[in-house]
């Protein structure tokens, strides 16, 4: 009871505490609300009462505020204050009237500027018209070079003083020059043989292949009264035939020619030579002033310069056939050396008594025994057969013979059998005579032609013998002439040599016996060439092949396709607005007969200086030499040169103002044609488009042609032959050619790039697709290959840049085995294009761009998609590996992509462009 008592009664003093405290808590909430509010009221009811000069909280008039010392500083200041904006609020006034004055001048300037653009416009165009209509008139009113004035001697001769002997003659002091003006063209006038006594007795098989030969020549004439040259056939004689006349009736028979003048000037006595002997029946005769060509010569009878040393006829009749000769590689063969022969005494020296032997190689040399030399030959090499340090092959007795005059080494057995070992040979020993006085003999002519002729590096023992042509043809680049005394050091000097030289050999003695000895019409042409060259006469213009035009009707104005002209503010060149400019002709019409003799018998054709109608004689290819290329310098970056400040701003290079021709082959694809002649509206740097229409039927009659401002010339052919691709059209004008297919698709900045990288490697087919060739070590052969590379060999010509110069040599100096392979198949002409130009130039074409296709989308399938068409190109590189003896593509890495053709760099940047 008390501990529940005493919990109620000590509840009671909590709740009253609590009871206090929510009083305190409402009474402050009422003093903190209802105070302020009461005061506010309160205060407010006395300032209304009172009078407003008495009120205590409110604004007081006059400015009674800054009566308190406290806010006087506030007043100035706001005072300052309210001064400065009023005079910012002028000064902004005042600049949005200056500013609308300036607006109205600057739109007034604009105006200006917009009449001025357009007088300036104005202005262009005239000047633009001027500038043109001025160069019309130029090209009207200013000659062109063209080919001299073709000058022909005079009816009556003017007399010569007669020369000191029939020895001491020269071309200046023999020959008449008066006959060979520069301009000439070089007359030849060819005797017929039946009109002179021992014509009869000549050879028949030479007659008749020197009367071939003479009537496919170019330089041959039948007026004799405007000839420069006149040649009479004095051999070979028929080996049964009867003794000929004594010197004195044969001068007498000379001197009865119609054209002899009394002294033979300007007389070429020509003897050819089919055997290792030949009779030499003009060693006693006076020929005067009439020059003698044959293979035999004697010290005392041959002068230097005048007379000529010419090569044995082998083929007389006959072609040579291409499959029958050798490969030039593997560069090394079977024997390092060979030699057949039989040394044949001399008269004097097997009526002698014979010498005691020499003690020393001094003393041999000087009692000079002619056939003591040999002697020491015949000791040397049997000495390293019996070394059996290489492999070699050397024999001194025949078993057959070949008659061969004294002193000399006769010919083994027969051809036949001779070639066999060559084949097999390395080098081929030339031994010449022990008689030092004769200094060219059949037997040498023709172990010479048949070590040439299969690829048998020549090597000839005694610097004193005269090869043929020698005056022109630099035999240190295709034989090894080594004097007789150093018949000791020859094993060590021909094992020094390496692959590389004697491939480089081997390839230049196969080109000399291609075109000066291979066949009659080589012959000929050589010696001719080798008496025009001398007289400094310039070689006649090879002849083109006549484009006969098929005419058409032009429809209206080309569009130009928006995928290959749109590109964008690049200026790809200049719209032709002059008319079509044609390469430079006949720059070098004298200047390349007359400085460049040596390089032009010594190397494989080559594009020329003066090309196009360059002076080609057939067998007279000239060194590689390019319009433009070494004959300027300009300087790169800073000065007055350089291309501008964007790579295709210009077209640079050594030939400032340059064009090129399309030629394009098409067979019956009218649709396709012309939408690829549309797409070349507008391309820059074009001088015109050579349709080549391969089919026999003609275009439609209903066909417009499209007009892209240039002309195109539709050449009509003989036959369907892609052959017809390559012939050098007399329509174009142009170094340049672009060859390209009617299905080819290319934008205008690829052509373009294309053409300025041509610019730079003239001799190089520059183009777009890239192929290379394979060794199938399974089949031992050669295969083609069209598979995406990083390396490549070829470059197809359905687009690609090509000199002009290259397709004269492909239709006219080219084996027409190729050509014929290629009508075979109707395809490989590509190839062998490709073939030939590196051939001579030894150097692998150029692709550029990075696309390995270029055919249009949704044409017709080309003959390339046939299953049999990759095994056909395999047919052919291994034929024309054939041909050629050796595999003359190249491979190369390079390839050309157009990194800074679309780079614009600042002027104080351009130094230098590169191809990556």
């Amino acid at each position: 009871m008390q501990r529940n008592g005493g919990g109620v009664a000590g509840g009671q003093p909590w709740v009253l505490r609590r009871i206090r405290l929510t009083w305190l808590s409402f009474m402050l909430f009422f003093i903190l609300v209802f105070f302020p509010l009461i005061a506010h009221y309160y205060l407010t009811t006395i300032d209304e009462a009172v009078g407003p000069d008495k009120r205590l909280f409110g604004p007081r008039p006059g400015g009674e505020l800054c009566d308190a010392k406290h806010v006087q500083d506030l007043c100035r200041i706001r005072e300052s204050v309210s001064e400065e904006l009023l005079q910012l609020e002028a000064k902004r006034q005042e600049l949005n009237g200056e500013i609308a004055r300036l607006n109205l001048r600057i739109e007034a300037c604009k105006r200006s500027i917009d009449s001025a653009k357009q007088d300036l416009l104005q202005l262009k165009n005239v000047i633009s018209q001027t500038e043109h209509s001025y160069k019309e008139l130029m090209a009207q009113n200013q000659p062109k070079l063209s080919l001299p004035v073709r000058l022909l001697p005079d009816k009556d001769d003017p007399p010569m003083p007669p020369p000191k002997s029939a020895r001491a003659c020269h071309l200046r002091s023999c020959f008449d020059y008066a006959r060979c003006p520069l301009t000439s063209g070089f007359p030849v006038y060819v005797y017929d043989t039946g009109s002179y006594p021992w014509g009869e007795r000549i050879d028949p098989l030479v007659r008749q292949a020197f009367r071939a030969a003479a009537k496919t020549n170019i330089y041959v004439t039948d007026d004799p009264s405007v000839a420069c040259l006149y040649v009479a056939l004095v051999g070979e004689l028929q080996e049964n035939s009867s003794p000929l006349p004594p010197p004195s009736e044969l001068e007498k028979q000379l001197k009865a020619l119609p054209y002899w003048r009394g002294d033979g000037r300007n007389h070429l006595l020509l003897h050819f030579s089919r055997q290792s002997v030949t009779q030499n029946f003009l060693y006693n005769v006076s020929t005067e002033r009439a020059a003698v060509a044959q293979t035999t010569f004697l010290e005392q009878q041959y002068r230097e310069g005048f007379d000529l040393v010419v090569s044995p006829l082998v083929h007389a009749l006959s072609e040579p056939n291409f499959l029958e000769i050798p490969p030039q590689v593997p560069v090394k063969r079977k024997y390092l050396f060979t030699f057949q022969g039989e040394r044949v005494e001399s008269l004097r020296s097997s009526l002698q008594e014979a010498p005691p032997p020499p003690q020393s190689f001094e003393e041999e040399i000087e009692r000079d025994p002619p056939a003591d030399y040999d002697d020491r030959i015949i000791g040397t090499l049997k000495a390293v057969q019996d070394s059996h340090l290489d492999q070699v092959l050397v024999e001194f007795t025949c078993k057959t013979p070949q008659p061969s005059l004294p002193t000399e080494w006769a010919l083994c057995g027969e051809r036949e059998d001779r070639l066999v070992v060559l084949k097999a040979s390395t080098f081929a020993l030339v031994i010449s005579p022990g008689d030092g006085q004769l200094v060219a003999s059949a037997g040498c002519g023709m172990r010479l032609f048949e070590a040439l002729e299969v690829g048998a590096i020549p090597v000839v023992l005694g610097d004193h013998a005269k090869l043929p042509y020698h005056q022109h043809i630099r035999w240190s680049e295709a034989a090894i002439i080594v004097p007789k005394p150093r018949i000791t050091e020859l094993h060590f000097l021909l094992r020094s040599l390496s692959d590389n030289d004697l491939l480089s050999m081997r390839r230049q003695g196969r080109f000399l016996w291609e075109a000066y000895f291979s066949t009659a019409e080589n012959v000929l042409s050589t010696i001719l060439a080798s008496v025009r060259t001398s007289i400094q006469v310039p070689a006649a213009p090879i002849r083109e092949e006549h484009a006969q035009e098929i005419p058409h009707k032009a429809g209206k104005l080309a569009g130009t396709d928006a995928n290959l002209a749109d590109n964008g503010d690049l200026d790809l060149g200049p719209v032709e607005t002059e008319p079509p400019y044609a390469s430079p002709r006949f720059l070098r019409n004298f200047t390349y007969t007359a400085s460049d003799v040596y390089r032009a018998w010594n190397r494989a054709p080559g594009p020329f200086h003066l090309f196009p109608h360059t002076p080609l004689d057939p067998v007279l290819p000239s060194e590689a030499k390019f319009l433009g290329s070494g004959t300027g310098f300009r300087p790169i970056g800073g000065g007055t040169g350089g291309s501008g400040k964007e790579f295709q701003a210009s077209l640079g290079g050594n030939v400032p103002r340059e064009q090129f021709t399309v030629v394009m082959l098409t067979y019956e694809r009218e649709e396709v044609l012309m939408n690829s002649l549309e797409r070349l509206n507008g391309l820059p740097y074009l001088n015109k488009v050579v349709v080549v229409w391969n089919s026999p039927k003609p275009p439609s009659d209903d066909l417009l042609w499209p007009d892209i401002g240039l002309p195109i010339v539709v050449v009509h052919t003989e036959k369907n032959s892609l052959n017809n691709r390559f012939l050098p059209w007399d329509a174009v004008e142009t170094e340049a050619i672009l060859s390209i297919d009617d299905d080819a698709h290319l934008r205008h900045d690829e052509i373009m790039f294309g053409f300025r990288v041509w610019r730079e490697a003239r001799d190089r087919i520059v183009g777009f697709p890239g192929r290379f060739h394979a060794w199938d070590l399974n089949h031992q052969s050669w295969l083609y290959n069209s598979n995406y590379s990083c390396e490549l060999s070829m470059v197809l010509t359905g687009a690609a840049f090509f000199h002009k110069y290259y397709a004269y040599l492909y239709s006219y100096v080219m084996p027409q085995a190729i050509r014929d392979m290629v009508d075979e198949y109707i395809n490989c002409e590509d190839i062998a294009m490709n073939f030939l130009v590196s051939h001579i130039t030894r150097k692998p074409p150029i692709k550029v761009t990075s696309r390995w296709t270029f055919r249009c989308p949704g044409c017709p399938q080309a003959l390339s998609h046939d299953d049999s068409h990759f095994h056909e190109r395999h047919k052919c590189i291994n034929f024309f590996v054939k041909v050629y003896g050796y595999m003359p593509l190249l491979y190369t890495q390079f390839r050309v992509d157009s990194v800074l053709f679309k780079t614009r760099l600042p002027h104080d940047k351009t130094k230098c462009f590169k191809f990556i």
